[in-house]
């Protein structure tokens, strides 16, 4: 019999995102089940995303918006309550996935090589995103400073080129836009932590992961296309966000990256220094855009 492939959609206060990813999914043939979790919106996307549902899609809404990966855990939970044993994959709403066969490669490669988490070749807005090394704490300061901090990311962050010629790569983390995790797994890490609202989710689980020696990887055969952060975008100010990826951040080094004070101290005083030059900006085109 074949095992159960069960999409998780989170969608915040963007149902008509939410609306086209399921259209674009709703008749492959690979999907067991399209579960829809309304992680919290203000707006009418709850209303609205349930006039979508079916046998195969399903809508939920958990009692709270408790942040991205207690949305995450709340589907992956109603998937296993639903069929037990399964594969979930968990998705933005911002996705398209151009064909049915891609999903069901991902699946096999998942069963197949017994990944504990497998990410796709997202591809965004021109860029390729396959996965990332996780850095040190140390690393992570530099990668905070303004201006030059960028550099300092994809030189700790992004392995070589070549590492990715095979049909599967393995990585210390993947995407959190878009993933296969097979429900054992999940339990077996006890989910994912919800202490964080929306960023650092994937580095947590990678480091999980290791923990018990659960590989990750990227299957280099399937791109499927992000459409960043267009709901994220649409309800999350530029500074608040960044003060969330912030203290998401430290949250992962403090109890997951083994940072010693000193690296907690570094890590704290670099974002410090970037939202004040964040808010510079902010102020500066503010003052700029008011001029007639």
């Amino acid at each position: 019999m074949k095992r159960p492939l069960v999409l998780v959609i989170i969608n915040y206060n963007d149902a008509v995102t939410t609306s086209r990813l399921v259209k674009n999914v709703e008749s492959y043939t690979s999907l067991a089940k399209i579960l829809i979790v309304d992680n919290g919106s203000t707006d009418d996307s709850f209303h609205l995303l349930k006039a979508l549902e079916n046998k195969k899609v399903e809508v939920i809404r958990p009692a709270e918006n408790k942040g991205f990966a207690a949305g995450l855990n709340y589907g992956a939970k109603k998937a296993i309550q639903e069929f037990n044993a399964c594969d979930i994959i968990f998705s933005n709403a911002d996705i398209i996935i151009q064909k049915n066969q891609d999903l069901a490669r991902l699946q096999q490669v998942l069963q197949q090589e017994k990944i504990g988490m497998l990410g796709p070749v997202v591809s965004e807005h021109g860029t390729l995103n396959r996965g990332w090394k996780i850095p040190s704490p140390y690393q992570e300061a530099l990668a905070n400073l303004p201006a030059v901090g960028k550099k300092f990311q994809h030189k700790y962050q992004h392995y070589e080129e070549s590492r990715y010629q095979q049909p599967v790569t393995k990585v210390e983390a993947v995407s959190g836009c878009f993933f296969l995790m097979p429900s054992e797994v999940l339990e077996q890490v006890n989910f994912f932590d919800e202490a964080t609202f929306l960023y650092y989710e994937e580095n947590i689980m990678g480091k999980k992961l290791a923990a018990k020696n659960i590989p990750l990887a990227i299957c280099n055969e399937v791109t499927i296309i992000h459409d960043h952060s267009v709901s994220i975008d649409k309800n999350v100010s530029y500074i608040n966000k960044f003060k969330i990826l912030k203290k998401s951040q430290y949250y992962f080094e403090k109890y997951y990256n083994q940072a010693s004070k000193l690296a907690l101290l570094l890590l704290s005083m670099t974002a410090k220094l970037t939202l004040l030059t964040l808010k510079i900006r902010v102020l500066f085109a503010s003052h700029k855009g008011g001029k007639k």
